[in-house]
């Protein structure tokens, strides 16, 4: 056993997420892959994804089912793969090559040390395992690796995670690129002793195999590929059974189903299936908790990175975005591999690639998933003064809910004025959703302490926002839009409709909220160019 070859450290790592509590069999995707090789002569694999999507977990699965260093007997017996013909024929049947290309070397600062440390390792692995066959420390990886071929008919599985790690790291020049392409050319294109090879990133490989260098590789994408997209995210069905468990096993658990779709939820596959964000799924259940579980882990993860060199051009479309709305984009995946986005569709597509937004192939939409990524968007708009007149809407929502909640509708129609007055384009008002995203955007702040609902079911019909307080005793709010209409309508049709029930628990249990529900009706006259609001007291002193 050694660094990279017949590593332990795959098998460790699966062994350990199989036995957690939330763990999700995706087994099937090595008899899937095992088709591919043996029907159809297909050996090299690339699945992209974004970040926190799986694509670890996978690796370490399959490095721990063809490895030879350790038997899995113990973990896939109880699987779903048990069941193929193929098991026993393959399991831990190889010497796997498994390179983690995220690791650094200490204090490494340059490409050559990068490089070195795997080269190096390799070779040392060798000759550690063969020590006969005179392998050259210094000679070239796929030198040693032939020569294992030739005099011992060796032929290796190659598990490569996170294969474009590198091409994030500052010190990384495009030369250094190149050298690395060529790198993973010489090292598996055409090589006797590839039994196959089966790479990650999230960076789409077509980009960099358009030439010669890695063109074998046939990938796999989340947006446009439907071939192996249920095993990276989860299924509905997946998220079923995961929150039956915690049900089952958690003392007190404050997560309800619906929680977890509107958190994790809202990414599309190429097949139009639905998925959640496995690790923030699982975290969420853990901890009995929800919140959000994105973590930053360099520079490139930062939204504002992406709009930063275009912000004029879709800061229309975030103010639409963060009301829940959808824009219209294509999404070229090549995108997210250019040194600057500058165009509205380079920016979209690099969000869409890294996970920051999701895209509907069919409606040629792009949107923000769900929740936890709100949340994000959220504080790039609070944050940032280059947004202009987004931002300066956010700063007033603090005072804009307080107002609210006071029932001091004069501040609020003064806050309405001043966002009619910014003459941004999207105020054109000429229907609710452009009035919805305003609205939005004056009530930012109250998502720190409410969990905010565009056109949820309610009552007997649907309304335009219901706020639901984090803390059972505060005060719930249902707001109403209108366009040409009084805001007496708008609470009109709350009562009417009975969307007060929302906050009301099942029968028998306690209520939900013990605060005051307010009914808000906000109005806007296209004649007059006007806003009118009303707050009433439904429920509660």
């Amino acid at each position: 056993m050694g660094i990279f070859l017949n590593s332990g450290l795959p098998f460790e790592e699966y062994k350990n997420i199989a036995a957690t509590r939330f763990f999700v069999d995706k087994s099937s995707l090595i008899d899937e892959i095992l088709s591919d090789i043996t029907v159809d002569g297909q050996r090299y694999f690339c699945m992209t994804r974004p970040r926190r999507f799986g694509k670890s977990v996978m690796a370490n699965m399959l490095g721990a089912f063809f490895g030879k260093a350790f038997d899995a007997k113990g973990i896939f017996d109880s699987l779903d793969i048990a069941g193929s013909d193929n098991y026993l024929k393959y399991r831990n049947q190889y010497d796997v090559i498994y390179i983690d290309f995220s690791r650094m070397p200490r204090d490494c600062s340059s490409y050559g040390q990068y490089i070195k440390r795997i080269q190096d390792g390799v070779n040392g692995d060798l000759i550690h395992a063969w020590p006969e066959l005179n392998f050259a420390m210094d000679g070239a990886v796929w030198d040693n690796l032939q020569m294992a071929f030739e005099q011992e008919r060796k032929k290796f599985v190659f598990i490569m995670d996170e294969w474009d790690a590198i091409f994030h790291k500052d010190f990384i020049t495009e030369k250094d690129k190149q050298s690395f392409l060529a790198f993973l050319k010489d090292l598996l294109k055409g090589q006797a002793y590839v039994e196959f090879a089966y790479m990650t990133g999230v960076l789409p490989i077509a980009k960099y195999s358009s030439g010669s260098e890695i063109n074998m590789f046939r990938e796999y994408d989340m947006a446009t590929s439907e071939m192996y997209s249920e095993y990276f995210g989860f299924l509905e069905s997946e998220v079923d059974e995961l929150f039956d468990i915690y049900q089952n096993t958690t003392v007190k658990p404050k997560i309800s189903r619906d929680d977890l779709r509107t958190w994790y939820d809202g990414y599309f596959a190429a097949s139009g299936e639905r998925l959640y964000n496995p690790r923030s799924i699982v975290c969420a259940l853990t901890d009995n908790q929800l919140k959000s579980y994105w973590t930053n882990s360099g520079p490139y993860d930062e939204i504002f990175y992406y709009i930063k060199n275009n912000i004029e051009d879709i800061r229309d479309d975030l103010a639409l975005m963060v009301s829940g709305e959808r824009v219209e984009s294509g999404v070229q995946q090549y995108a997210a591999t250019s040194a600057e986005l500058n165009t509205r569709e380079q920016i979209y597509s690099a969000m869409v690639v890294y996970g920051l937004l999701t895209y509907d192939d069919e409606a040629g939409e792009v949107f923000i998933p769900n929740q936890e990524l709100m949340g994000k968007f959220n504080e790039l708009l609070m944050s940032k003064d280059s947004l202009g007149y987004i931002h300066s809407l956010a700063k007033e929502s603090e005072k804009m809910l307080k107002a609210t909640l006071a029932g001091d509708t004069k501040t609020m129609l003064r806050i309405l004025k001043f966002a009619h007055d910014t003459e941004a384009p999207i105020l054109s008002y000429n229907n609710e959703v452009e009035l919805s995203a305003i609205v939005n955007l004056v009530y930012l702040a109250a998502r720190d302490r409410y969990r905010v609902e565009r056109e949820d079911k309610a009552g007997e019909g649907y309304v335009d926002f219901i706020f639901y307080p984090e803390r059972r005793r505060a005060d719930g709010i249902i707001l109403e839009l209108k366009i040409d209409s009084d805001p007496e309508d708008a609470i009109m049709q709350i009562k009417k409709k009975n969307y007060a029930l929302r906050f009301q628990g099942k029968l028998g249990e306690r209520p939900k909220y013990t605060g005051r529900i307010l009914a808000v009706g906000i109005s806007y006259s296209r004649k007059t160019k006007k806003h009118s609001c009303k707050v009433e007291v439904l429920l509660g002193e």
